[in-house]
């Protein structure tokens, strides 16, 4: 997603524009017990979504301090500044720029408890293509992936790579928890969680181009 905007003037523009867009949707939420077991649990997890999606489910999980891996390109800059204006925490680093970086750096967050949200298509594309490096974090940190998806009655969609959705005004969010998984030891393991993650993402995505 190419921004022609200057980073301070996105820096002081996005958030009070995402606050005031956002307070607007109507939210309802989907299996969401399925993530607050594991919240509840005590379980360190990751948070799996793909890139389109990703402005509701940061709005959806402000606040809560999870950390986010975000891209060490530009544009990767505008991402972490609003995260971190919802109250997350960043790892800088994705699967072409800074990979065995952000890899450390998640991985160590699960391994202190925490939570961490991954966009395995991300940052460049191919949209909904899935990136081991998320499920590898799982597997290194001990974590649980929690898949999850949003959907919006109307938006408006970025002619960008990812095809960005931003829910309208006053649109129905509908975000839909997936099923909570461990990711076993070894390739074999890898390889299992792999064709998790990727039939659960098409399954809660649908047929939703």
């Amino acid at each position: 997603m190419r921004l022609r905007v200057a980073p301070r003037t996105a820096r002081l523009l996005a958030a009070p524009a995402v606050r005031l867009l956002a307070s607007t949707w109507r939210i309802r939420t989907v299996h969401e017990a399925r993530w607050r077991n594991v919240q509840d649990a005590g379980r360190a997890h990751v948070f799996l979504l793909w890139h389109e999606v990703l402005l509701p489910l940061l709005w959806q999980h402000r606040g809560q301090r999870i950390a986010i891996v975000v891209s060490e390109a530009r544009d990767g800059q505008y991402l972490a500044d609003l995260a971190v204006a919802l109250g997350y925490r960043t790892v800088r680093g994705s699967s072409t720029r800074g990979a065995a970086r952000a890899l450390l750096g998640a991985v160590r967050e699960l391994q202190l408890g925490h939570a961490v949200a991954f966009t395995p298509d991300g940052p460049r594309g191919p949209r909904r293509e899935l990136k081991p490096g998320v499920v590898a974090a799982a597997q290194r940190g001990a974590g649980v992936i929690v898949p999850l998806h949003a959907e919006a009655s109307r938006s408006w969609r970025l002619h960008s790579w990812d095809r960005m959705m931003i829910p309208q005004p006053a649109a129905r969010v509908t975000i839909t928890y997936g099923r909570p998984f461990e990711v076993g030891p070894g390739e074999r393991g890898l390889e299992a969680g792999m064709a998790e993650a990727g039939a659960q993402l098409a399954e809660l995505a649908g047929s939703i181009a």
